[in-house]
């Protein structure tokens, strides 16, 4: 699983972004984080390691997002 995401930052022609960068990361995270709460809680049909998996990539993805928003707001680029 390692496909690598182009994550686009939305900007308008002033180079101001246009998504709330934060709140997608938090989002991100969240479900990731309900996502254990279900497995912990017992809930039917939800593989442990697949869950896991798959917290820890939006885990990934969040934290590229919060990287790529900070290089944006410094003027370099977080490649």
């Amino acid at each position: 699983m390692n496909r690598e995401v182009t994550l686009p930052l939305i900007v308008d022609d002033r180079g101001t972004l246009q998504v709330a960068a934060a709140d997608v990361s938090k989002l991100l995270r969240t479900v990731g984080g309900r996502w254990l709460h279900l497995v912990e809680a017992g809930q039917d049909g939800l593989d442990e390691d697949t869950v896991a998996a798959l917290t820890i990539e939006l885990a990934k993805l969040a934290d590229r997002i919060d990287v790529a928003c900070i290089a944006h707001s410094s003027g370099t680029r977080g490649d």
